[in-house]
């Protein structure tokens, strides 16, 4: 586990097949783009797929080639214009060779599904270590026909994150697919309702409330901003167990996953008045309060039952770094018409900003005080500009300082926090991936300077918990991981209780 990444600092069009060019004119990459390509900030984004069945290469690789390959970011190389490494990069489109980009390991057929899950999470820790070739398209398909303990094949889709956003990108993927029960029509995602305003309020009120609103949101984004330049210069995480070290954005990474009902969540959801994303966060909190306090036991040398109020320290200082998506995202079904057409109108994109949230770590008597706290703090955090002002904050400094200080403000930032954190939105139903049923779809990341980042990714019926970790820092993720799935049934079963 001691290898780390090089970065290459200068990539020459010429190497690798992926010689002939096209015509079409050079799009120069998105400031975020350039700044994720960094030596200090190379993020790549990694999503496991399970299928019920064993994959079929020849027909994976023409249905690649008649969808994904047809967006340009997935069909153009990412190559310097000038001298400068990283100021002057633009998109230029190439002819793709798909063997270059779909991979078969040899594996071993006779191995148990214990030995095949290990094996599996052997072969993504590798890839982390790997930098993306950029002699060629920034993304790779590996296929692992192999069968492990919740799949019988596996697929690690492994793609540079300046080709776009997480929402975007898995977007993307999903234009890709089809539902399982009916071949000819895409995923339906969750439609999510806006909040309205009751037409009994008076004329009066509601210009009372919107104004009130709109200070609220000019004082929240006056204090975030201030807390984000505090950050930037000295205010830091406490140093917990699961706090990376100055160079932990080059280690390798494990990423390992866990299922957990989409229906508990909803159940406590609607029982606490709150949203999917709430719950989630509250889970979180609950998972690592707990992971910790055994952490800290450890340390101590004591059982962790034996202490009632527990092991951990009266004050923590752990935060969250959430990327948002600055513009939405364009839907599964614009993408799809996008690749039948070979258009180039609709891009990925990634303006992104972020928000700093900080988590509670404690342990509390009821657990549901867990949802009811994560709810109060996001509802907070969607009071504010924060990821606005961030983002053209970014902005500002890269041109004018360039992207050498952006990215070590960025990097600076990020490294002060404990963890990132996402919640994407997945399918509603089960789905095939050219004709291939997915049990599970699991995206991670890795590049970023901390230990651990939490992604939640719903489909069909089910949540899928993916924890990428430095098994330096965390050696011990699977039992994260379960004690965030007792933390959902705690929280579950106080649900039931309170309705009893």
């Amino acid at each position: 586990m001691a290898n780390k990444r090089l970065h290459p600092m200068s990539i020459q069009i010429e190497r690798g097949s992926n010689k002939e060019l096209t015509k079409a004119d050079d799009e120069p990459l998105s400031p975020v783009a350039r700044m994720l390509q960094a030596p200090k900030l190379d993020v790549c984004i990694i999503a496991v797929m399970g299928s019920k069945t064993t994959f079929d290469v020849d027909v994976l690789k023409r249905g690649l080639e008649n969808t994904l390959i047809k967006h340009p970011r997935f069909s153009s190389l990412s190559v310097m214009k000038g001298h400068d490494v990283f100021d002057k990069k633009v998109w230029k489109r190439t002819k793709v060779n798909i063997d270059n980009h779909v991979i078969i390991p040899q594996i071993d057929l006779n191995m148990d599904s214990s030995s095949s899950d290990k094996f599996v999470d052997e072969y993504i820790t590798h890839l982390t270590t790997r930098l993306m070739d950029f002699s060629k398209p920034l993304w790779e398909m590996h296929i692992l026909n192999i069968k492990t303990s919740d799949a019988n094949a596996v697929i690690v889709f492994r793609v540079h994150h300046s080709i776009g956003d997480g929402v975007s990108l898995m977007n993307l993927l999903l234009a890709c697919t089809r539902k399982s029960s009916d071949p000819q029509a895409l995923p339906t995602l969750p439609q999510f309702k806006q909040p309205s305003i009751s037409n009994s309020k008076t004329a009066i009120w509601r210009l009372l409330s919107t104004m009130w609103t709109v200070i609220l949101m000019l004082l929240n984004t006056f204090v975030d901003i201030l807390l984000i330049s505090a950050t930037t210069i000295f205010l830091k995480d406490t140093n917990t167990p699961i706090k990376g070290a100055a160079g932990v954005e080059l280690t390798p990474k494990l990423i390992v996953h866990r299922t957990v009902s989409l229906a508990d969540i909803k159940l406590v959801k609607t029982a606490v008045n709150s949203t999917v994303n709430d719950v989630l966060l509250g889970v979180t909190e609950a998972g690592l309060s707990r992971y910790l306090n055994g952490r800290y036991a450890a340390e101590s040398k004591q059982d962790e039952k034996e202490h009632k109020l527990g092991y951990l320290p009266k004050s923590i200082r752990l935060r969250a770094t959430l990327m948002v998506n600055i513009r939405p995202s364009p839907g599964i079904e614009e993408l799809a018409e996008m690749m039948r057409n070979e258009g180039s109108a609709i891009k990925l994109g990634t303006k992104v900003g972020h928000i700093l949230l900080p988590f509670e770590v404690t342990l509390h008597e009821n657990p549901l005080s867990y949802i009811r706290s994560a709810k109060a703090r996001i509802d907070r955090k969607k009071l504010s500009f924060e990821s606005i002002c961030a983002f053209y904050t970014g902005q500002y400094l890269l041109k004018l300082f360039g992207v050498k200080q952006a990215v070590s403000t960025l990097h600076g930032i990020v490294s002060s926090t404990t963890l990132s954190f996402s919640n994407v939105v997945g399918p509603k139903e089960e789905i095939s991936l050219f004709g291939h049923p997915l049990a599970y779809i699991a995206p991670s990341l890795y590049g970023l300077p901390q230990a651990l980042v939490i992604h939640w990714q719903s489909y069909d019926d089910k949540m899928v918990l993916s924890l990428s970790v430095d098994p330096n820092v965390i050696p011990d993720p699977y039992k994260l991981a379960s004690d965030m799935e007792s933390s959902l049934k705690l929280i579950k079963n106080a649900v039931m209780e309170m309705k009893s």
